[in-house]
């Protein structure tokens, strides 16, 4: 099949790290591409009993319409999107390839390449590409865009400029108001020790009480884009001019990002410790206890542990946990000298340029 004939469709469902790896790697691909918004049903969950494709758990009418002419690929990420991947092949008489970024709850059988990183148990398998980080593709001219529009706001604010990238609520992290306040504390007193300013942005996940409490924290100078508030997100401004990151270690893709801006990575730990699920208060007992019963009681595969990429950034000196001691040397905080920093290191290129490759081989056999 000739390069330029090949038709890609890409499933895009609410949450914003897996559209970003499907993205990029369409656009890596370079064959063109349509996307497909996938608006799934409260009870969606109960479509993986019978493993096979169905569009029962989506809504028909508000997500993208699904019909032939049936693509040569599709590129899906997320729980939420199998089934419609899995319906779109049978409905193409098995000619659609179907390439998952993550870790699916159907067999690994059924795909014909997953794209997986560390956090997942998945094995070593022909149909299985193991990377280090998520997925992305911010070409330098869109950073030092993003840079450009957003570098009028800051005037004025001391640097150096660290941005502090908000998640939120995930598996069996929860962001409580309580720790919302202590990583308010750390990041002022960051500032405050290096002379800075922070530049913080948060997202759907982030609770409000969380983003309410984290504010209250703030003595320095700072700008706080809150999700839903008026205005353009900053976030790829921020990756192009902060000085240091300080991420919320739920969020694999912001991790992946920042990491890749070659500038100091400040991980705070979202976690609860050893803490017993019954000990902590009881509006957030239902999601770490669910999630630790999936941990414990699901097949290897299925279970999912975010400290396996975070212990190794940390140990292969990317990032270093956000603590009270770490806090204390931040007097030495470099001040990048350009406008802006939009170099995307050459390890985030080369895994998705692999990445790539693999996806080509099942579309244009050699």
């Amino acid at each position: 099949m000739a390069e330029g004939q090949i038709t890609v469709w890409c499933l895009l469902g609410r949450k914003a790290g897996d559209n970003t790896q499907v993205l990029a790697l369409a656009q890596e691909l370079g064959f063109g591409y349509v996307e497909k918004h996938i608006l799934a049903r409260p009870w969606e969950l109960l479509t993986h009993i019978r493993d096979r494709g169905t569009l029962a758990g989506i809504n028909r009418t508000a997500s993208s319409p699904l019909q032939a002419p049936w693509p040569d690929l599709v590129l899906s990420a997320g729980r939420r999107n199998e089934p419609v991947a899995q319906w779109i092949r049978q409905c193409s008489g098995g000619h659609s390839r179907l390439v998952h970024i993550g870790r699916p709850w159907s067999a690994l059988a059924s795909w014909d390449l997953i794209v997986t990183t560390p956090q997942y148990f998945l094995p070593q398998r022909s149909n299985i590409h193991h990377n280090t980080l998520p997925l992305h593709r911010m070409s330098s001219e869109e950073l030092s865009a993003a840079g450009v529009a957003l570098q009028p706001q800051l005037h004025g604010m001391p640097r150096p400029w660290i941005a502090v990238l908000l998640g939120g609520d995930s598996g069996q992290f929860v962001f409580t108001a309580n720790k919302g306040a202590r990583l308010g504390r750390l990041c002022n007193e960051l500032a405050a020790t290096a002379g800075g300013s922070l530049l913080l942005t948060d997202s759907p996940r982030t609770p409000r009480v969380a983003g309410d409490a984290l504010q209250a924290q703030l003595t320095v100078t700072h700008r706080y884009h809150r999700w839903g508030a008026s205005g353009d997100n900053p976030y790829r401004g921020l990756l192009a001019l902060a000085d240091a990151f300080v991420v919320t270690g739920e969020s694999m893709s912001m991790l992946g990002e920042a990491c890749s801006m070659r500038k100091p990575l400040y991980i705070f730990d979202m976690g609860d410790g050893q803490i017993p699920w019954w000990r902590l208060p009881h509006a957030y007992r239902y999601k770490p206890l669910s999630h630790r019963l999936a941990m414990r009681c699901g097949p290897q595969r299925m279970r999912r542990d975010v400290g396996r990429m975070q212990d190794a950034l940390v140990d292969n000196g990317s990032a270093s946990w956000l603590t009270e001691e770490v806090v204390k040397t931040a007097a030495a905080l470099p001040v990048a000298r350009q406008k802006s920093s939009t170099a995307v290191d050459d390890h985030t290129r080369r895994e998705l340029a692999r990445t790539a490759a693999a996806v080509r081989q099942l579309v244009i056999p050699h």
